[in-house]
């Protein structure tokens, strides 16, 4: 990469103290690169390169630095370095940043901004986290109905400088209700003198300031958007919100979701960052809920352990048959927790997916089965390991397996639907959890199968 074929000549101008060719190197190069230059670099290198930067180039540098990266960056520049970086950074990757940092420490840079710049900061604040509010950015083109377009293409030449993006402009009023978007190609394309209220265009979608997350993405994905207006309940045009911020959004609620199905709380911050306190809270409150739900599993074998007594044999298959409920159940609320997530299922089509679990887990439970009864049945010296009546140990094992696979896969699949209906997020039915309630389960299933079928046999 870039930064790595490069770390020793950025590090040597550093300790050289070679501040001219240094900067005169670094302007050279694109932000994103820059960025990944001063990314391999120690805190204090990189602050010290931040200090010879241009203005307008520190600040859009920063922007490309990952998160930790800008957080540790906060603590070593002074307030007047800050104040020059984040007075140049795009209000939305600025938000992001703010949010991030303790209170006390957001109060104090919000402070040190110049009026215009903390007026904007301080409104997207207001937004509640994870919110369209809190993506957007304020820096958009707006052109009025009533314009010509080569009045509205020279109104673009005005405002572009000072926007996140030009490929779509906003029609609003004169009250800034949004009336209409506009490709710029189809401004382009038009006759100069043919009015802005004339044009006609793709259908206009607005985004609500205090859609989640999770809608926001949504809505890119329904219309294939480059970037949305974001509108109050008045429809007045609030900001916008481009695709760059829709692709950071989305990688943060996968990782989110990947961890809790792990049976964690989310992380975030990035794994490294994270202190080791932090790390024992957010493992250690799931496992601890998930470890006392396995003791159940104790309390089922001790209910069952006369039968153990009598037919010692039966006690070689419980992994087997926990194990198997455990995995299916956790195939199960995984593909439905994505499901749900990409909107490929709907909160109301549960009775379907019911339907369609049941069949799969008599399906899949069938052929565990199955290949559990041959594996007992075929095994060498199959009567000195399981005894005279292996046949009918099989056929218990066998008839367990699919009633144990089937609850684990309706069970894994229908946690996340209740979930929903909750207003919680699917994703903590994580799979450890869905398996531990499985394993208990299917204790019970499998001895009251092996009670009824070999009464009077060996028990």
């Amino acid at each position: 990469m870039l930064g790595t074929l490069l770390k020793p000549d950025l590090e040597e101008l550093i300790h050289a103290k070679e501040w001219d060719a240094l900067r005169e190197v670094l302007t050279e190069f694109d932000a994103p690169d820059r960025a990944e230059l001063i990314e391999h670099c120690e805190v204090q290198e990189a602050a010290l390169v931040f200090r010879i930067l241009p203005r307008d180039t520190a600040g859009e540098t920063f922007e490309y630095l990952p998160l930790e990266m800008q957080t540790r960056l906060v603590e070593t520049l002074g307030d007047e370095q800050l104040k020059r970086v984040l007075d140049e950074m795009a209000p939305d990757d600025r938000t992001r940043l703010l949010e991030e940092l303790p209170g006390e420490v957001t109060r104090r840079l919000v402070a040190t901004l110049s009026p215009d710049q903390r007026k904007i900061a301080s409104a997207l604040l207001g937004y509640p986290e994870r919110t369209a509010g809190r993506a957007m950015t304020p820096e958009y083109v707006t052109i009025r109905p009533e314009m010509s377009v080569t009045e509205a293409i020279e109104q673009i030449r005005v405002q572009a400088k000072n926007s996140e993006t030009i490929s779509v402009v906003y029609v609003v009023d004169q009250r800034g209700r949004l009336l209409d978007d506009l490709r710029l190609s189809t401004l382009v394309l038009a006759e100069p003198g043919a009015k802005v209220a004339d044009l006609e265009d793709r259908q206009l979608v607005s985004i609500l300031a205090t859609a989640t997350n999770e809608e926001v993405v949504a809505i890119f994905e329904k219309y294939d958007r480059v970037a949305l207006p974001v509108t109050d309940t008045r429809g007045q045009l609030l900001g916008i919100i481009t695709i760059d911020d829709v692709l950071d959004v989305q990688s943060e609620e996968a990782t989110e979701d990947i961890q809790k199905l792990g049976g964690t709380e989310a992380l975030d911050a990035p794994y490294l960052d994270v202190t080791f306190g932090e790390m024992i809270r957010k493992r250690g409150g799931w496992l601890a809920v998930l470890f006392l739900g396995e003791m159940l599993t104790a309390t089922a074998m001790q209910y069952y352990e006369h039968q153990i007594e009598r037919a010692v044999v039966l006690a070689l298959f419980v992994p087997l048959i926990i194990s198997s409920g455990g995995n299916s159940g956790s195939q199960a609320t995984s593909i439905m927790i994505r499901a749900l997530a990409l909107r490929d299922v709907e909160l109301g089509e549960w009775s379907r997916v019911l339907r369609r679990e049941v069949m799969v887990g008599l399906t899949l439970g069938a052929i565990l089965g199955a290949i559990g009864f041959l594996r007992i049945v075929l095994w060498p010296h199959h009567t000195t390991v399981y005894g005279p009546h292996f046949v009918m140990i099989a056929g218990a094992v066998a008839i367990s397996l699919v009633g144990v696979v089937l609850f684990g896969t309706l069970t894994g699949s229908m946690l996340p639907f209740l979930l929903r209906r909750l207003r919680l997020d699917p994703a903590t039915a994580s799979a450890p959890f869905v398996a531990t309630l499985v394993d208990v389960t299917g204790l019970v299933i499998y001895f009251s199968v092996a009670s009824a079928m070999l009464r009077g046999i060996l028990l």
